[in-house]
């Protein structure tokens, strides 16, 4: 018989670790009143930093009298120095020259509303539900913004809400860094 042969029980190296010794930091070459100053300047900056409004990540909401407030958007969202405004219809009469004046007329409703004033106002987009309409819409859209008059587009759509014939939006910018109010 042949004697059986056993194998070595396996044994998994004991880890070394590196003994902690207490060794002094190596500090750079900067003197501790110059890493004081650095640390009351960064806290300065940071304190002050929080303090300071936060403009152009602010936002308002205007829904001035006399404008729809159960409709699930906003006539006006102020971001800083800019006014967005939402599509504003007129008075529906069927006539293009009332119902554009009444369109501006609520739009310069969100604008003053906002502080705003139709100076302020860059870009116009037009919306109208028939194309012919087009140069009496012009006419008292040209009275309305002072010169510089701001850059617009006139488009003609299928169908407008509430049967108009015409829906203005506009953005303004104050001029002058951010607006609070």
């Amino acid at each position: 018989m042949r004697p059986a042969l056993t194998r070595p029980a396996r044994t998994r190296p004991a880890r070394t670790r590196p003994a902690r010794t207490r060794t002094a930091r190596t500090r750079t070459a900067v003197p501790r009143a110059v890493r004081a100053g650095t640390a009351i300047a960064l806290a300065l900056c940071v304190g002050l930093a929080a303090a300071a409004p936060l403009h152009a990540q602010e936002r308002r909401a205007y829904n001035p009298p006399g404008t729809p407030t159960t409709l699930p958007f906003s006539n006006g969202i102020q971001v800083g120095n800019m006014l967005f405004i939402a599509g504003q219809e007129g008075k529906v009469t069927g006539d293009i020259e009332g119902e554009t004046r009444t369109a501006l007329e609520n739009v310069k409703k969100v604008l003053d509303a906002a502080g705003f004033n139709p100076g302020d106002v860059v870009q116009v987009t037009v919306y109208l539900k028939d194309i012919a309409d087009f140069p009496r819409m012009n006419g008292v859209y040209a009275t309305f913004f002072p010169d510089p008059k701001p850059v617009r587009a006139t488009v003609q759509v299928a169908a407008l809400v509430n049967d108009a014939r015409i829906e203005i939006a506009a953005v303004a910018v104050r001029s002058g860094g951010a607006a609070s109010r």
